[in-house]
């Protein structure tokens, strides 16, 4: 009897769940507006919610299904890395982004992710001046160009045009190239913000040339206005949980930009002006004004087909790199874009109706703490330099192997090894991966170095089973290097802190559904952000993302 109960139970239940699919499926979302916080840990938004503002963050947090252990599966936690996997569901083993950077074997070079030298950047100027990059990844990049085409599956917004035939209205926006890209898929619009001049650029893989509303925001040089100004706290410094966390010795300071408050802005023009526009608050607001722009110019939600717009905040990100995420900065940034938020959403639901909008929230990566921070506090942590690394492997390859210069290059976290070398001294390459990853994982701060050949036979772990997901044959270096809690592995520079480790501080994301139908709880077993686009899918009752491993969310439809 008690079995026949549990059937019976069982069965309700599921007609239940096919029963609000059937219920949400038939008045479809006139908008999907899929938010991504570059850089936004999970616990930033229980830390700092005592000031937030009722309708920004905590619209969300009140109003929909809320996901308290969300995480990334892979272990290269960037931002390419991230956004692919929000946007496909599938994990960077095959969606192909492995990390901001990978080695490319038609060039025999590091490459850029999305660089394209068949895409080039449409310009929105005659003369556009040269800003100073601060991003070690985008160094690296030959051209301007850039596309999705180095995104190797589809996209949830690449599902949404098949479903609708081309007919929903897709734009991915940032004020990273990345971050954008990624999110629009192959078959939408994608805009993100120039260093060089300010501008929300695109490329001509998107356009021939700009649409005349992109043309009118641009013309208005809207962060020239902020040029000699300041960054000021939004609230009195006393109310901060880290109000005591202005001046650490450990900041970077953007040559003038400061360590303390209030940060002032170079003046406009100046080869790192728009760099600090976007370490700030500035840059998201700008972001948001540029995502209105789109919605009113290009009548987003306006008819039966449902239309995407996917809005990747960057300056949460930008600001942890420079100032930590346990500075004032980072506090103050956080509770910027609450209020940015709240504004968005009031737009929202002006221009479309929050009823008819289905609203997703997520990060693409946490963020650790510094090690000099963490230091204070009583761990012994410290940094590894990418010299380091390939000195060990060379060490290695001469002593053991009498091969010279073995190590091609370290750029986190792998290391790339040179197979002519190895094979023309006679050697295997996997003995001499191996042999290497032995050396590295006795070196002060990193916790193991897994060799691709060797990596299908070592014994499951959690970390394993994150390298795995992040490899791909074509694309993933010869050893991974993962690095001790805390400890970190970045370039030169003037990068203060670094995400990119497989461990829960850089994982772990909010994963907030709001929408028509979405019940407000809280959801504590642990998800992945993989589940992401396969549950947008299923919302809309259209077929999932091609390669999408992963699983739906069914809270979001109890």
């Amino acid at each position: 009897m008690k079995l026949k109960h549990s059937f019976i139970a069982a069965v309700l239940m599921g007609l239940s769940f096919l029963f609000s699919v059937s219920a949400i499926s038939e008045q479809p979302p006139k908008l999907v507006l899929q938010i991504t916080v570059d850089g936004l840990r999970a616990d930033l938004l229980s830390r700092y919610q005592k000031n937030f503002a009722n309708a920004g963050f905590n619209y969300l947090l009140k109003n929909g299904t809320v996901y308290g252990s969300a995480h990334y599966g892979h272990a290269n936690t960037e931002t390419i890395v991230g956004h692919s996997t929000l946007a496909t569901g599938a994990h960077p083993s095959t969606h192909g982004m492995t990390g901001n950077v990978w080695f490319d074997a038609k060039t025999g070079e590091l490459a850029y992710n999305i660089e394209d030298a068949a895409a080039p950047l449409l310009p929105t100027r005659d003369d556009v001046p040269k800003g100073e990059q601060v991003d070690p990844s985008q160094k690296l990049a030959r051209s301007d160009g850039r596309s999705p085409r180095a995104l190797l599956v589809q996209t949830f917004s690449d599902a949404l045009t098949v479903h609708t035939a081309g007919k929903a209205k897709i734009f991915g926006i940032s004020g990273k190239d990345r971050s954008a890209v990624a999110m629009a898929g192959h078959t939408g619009k994608a805009f993100w913000m120039s260093v060089d001049t300010g501008d929300f650029v695109t490329s001509k893989y998107y356009y021939d040339e700009y649409p005349q509303w992109a043309k009118d925001w641009n013309a208005q040089r809207n962060t020239e206005q902020y040029g000699e100004q300041q960054w000021q706290l939004l609230l009195d410094q006393s109310r901060y949980v880290l109000g005591g966390q202005d001046d650490r010795p450990y900041e970077a300071d953007l040559r003038g930009y400061g360590r303390t408050f209030p940060h002032t802005y170079a003046k406009a023009g100046n080869k790192l002006f728009n760099t600090q526009v976007l370490v700030s608050p500035i840059g998201d607001q700008l972001l948001m004004d540029f995502a209105k722009t789109i919605i009113a110019n290009e009548n987003l939600g306006q008819d039966a087909v449902t239309d995407y717009l996917s809005i990747s905040f960057s300056g949460v990100d930008a600001v942890n790199h420079f100032f930590g995420p346990s500075s004032l900065e980072n506090e103050d940034v956080v509770l910027q874009l609450d209020r940015t938020l709240e504004a968005l959403f009031t737009y929202v639901d002006k221009a479309v109706g929050l009823k008819n909008t289905l609203i997703v929230l997520s990060a693409d990566h946490g963020m650790a703490e510094m090690p000099e921070y963490m230091t204070e506090l009583g761990y012994d942590v410290g940094r590894i330099k990418p010299d380091e690394i390939t000195t060990i492997a060379n060490t290695v390859g001469k002593q053991k192997f009498g091969i010279d210069g073995v190590a091609t290059f370290f750029f986190r976290p792998y290391l790339y090894l040179d197979e002519q070398k190895i094979t023309a001294a006679g050697k295997s390459v996997p003995l001499v991966e191996q042999a290497i990853s032995l050396a590295l994982a006795k070196h002060p701060g990193i916790n193991v170095a897994v060799s691709r050949s060797g990596l299908s036979r070592l014994e499951k772990t959690t970390v394993l089973q994150q390298i795995k997901n992040n490899t791909h044959p074509q694309r993933s270096g010869h050893i991974y290097v993962v690095q001790q809690p805390y400890w970190f592995m970045f370039e030169s520079g003037p990068i203060a802190a670094m995400h990119g480790s497989p461990w829960q501080y850089d994982t772990h994301v909010p994963l907030i559904f709001v929408g028509q139908g979405i019940a407000s709880q809280q959801v504590e077993r642990a998800v992945g952000i993989v589940d992401v686009a396969p549950t947008l899918a299923r919302l809309l009752s259209i077929t999932p993302p091609a390669a999408a491993q992963g699983e739906v969310l069914e809270e979001v439809f109890d």
